[in-house]
């Protein structure tokens, strides 16, 4: 049994979905590996996610310390950036395996929709 975050899980790979899993989180990681994104940034990014979904998810990956949310006060408007903290670095090699993992399949897809056609 593993625990994270006072949740259980059965096992490692449990613990792993429930902090990156669902059809969201691990595309905002992904979109934040390399640079810090304010929100209507991320909005962009990924433009099929509700605005109420990304908000909640970007709350979870704070919770969970994946994510930092700077908020910027000095003077109006105010502005919040995102950015992986070093906790949340440590997931870049799997959410790279998971992207690579994509381009496989597509990649794989073409390739045996190719063959079938000849």
């Amino acid at each position: 049994m593993y625990q994270f975050k006072g949740k259980k899980y059965p096992c490692c790979a449990s613990l792993t979905m429930g902090v990156i899993g669902g059809k969201w989180k691990s595309v905002i990681l992904f979109h934040l590996i390399n640079k810090t994104l304010r929100y209507n940034e991320l909005r962009k990014e990924v433009p099929t996610v509700t605005e109420r979904t990304l908000s909640l998810q970007l709350k979870k990956l704070e919770e969970d310390g994946i994510i930092r949310r700077k908020v910027y006060t000095s003077k109006p408007p105010l502005k919040v950036e995102y950015s992986l903290t070093d906790f949340g670095k440590t997931l870049i090699p799997v959410i790279k395996a998971i992207a690579d993992w994509g381009v496989f399949v597509v990649e794989q897809k073409e390739n045996s929709i190719a063959k079938s056609t000849i």
